[in-house]
């Protein structure tokens, strides 16, 4: 089970960013985020403090050797958390359900702006959907398939083989539902 503080530390809107950019970019210079994110680089400082804190990034070595620059990286890739996960504490239940809900909405604002700049691409998104029966066992254990099938893509993709290549985001959620 996460911690509370990891989960609420993770879904503030802007150090979801900064984790996106270096899920992408493995290490950064503190200075290149905030300028990727158009964001002052005392606050990307701060943000990636608290991250620190949460344990979810950490002080990379500096690849040219200057110490002068604060390069960081991510420790913690992914989360896995249900708001159940926290009965025994209805504020921690509460802050869970509301990191669930920030979730959703940053899942659902990149879908939104793929939307309005489709029309200016050649290149296609998917999308997919399926309903089925399931127990909560099953449910579960597509979760995981699916968490699996992403880590095993992703370790898949050759970086160095000249290729030109873009960030692309993927999103899937299974739930119990009525027809």
């Amino acid at each position: 089970m996460e911690d509370i503080s990891v989960i609420t530390a993770v879904h503030h809107p802007l150090r979801r960013r900064i984790i996106d950019h270096l899920l992408l970019h493995e290490t950064a210079q503190v200075g290149a985020i905030a300028r990727a994110l158009n964001a002052q680089v005392g606050s990307i400082s701060h943000h990636l403090r608290m991250l620190q804190r949460a344990g979810v990034v950490e002080q990379a070595e500096t690849p040219d050797g200057d110490g002068r620059a604060s390069w960081w990286r991510l420790i913690r890739t992914s989360l896995t958390w249900s708001s159940s996960d926290f009965a025994d504490s209805p504020a921690d239940a509460y802050l869970a359900r509301q990191a669930e809900r920030a979730n959703i909405r940053h899942q659902l604002d990149r879908l939104q702006r793929w939307h309005r700049v489709q029309h200016d691409t050649d290149i296609e998104g998917f999308a997919t959907d399926a309903l089925a029966w399931a127990t909560p066992e099953e449910l579960a254990d597509l979760g995981q398939r699916v968490s699996a099938l992403i880590d095993q893509w992703r370790a898949e993709i050759d970086r160095s083989d000249g290729h030109e290549r873009m960030p692309v985001f993927f999103f899937a959620h299974g739930f119990p539902t009525q027809v």
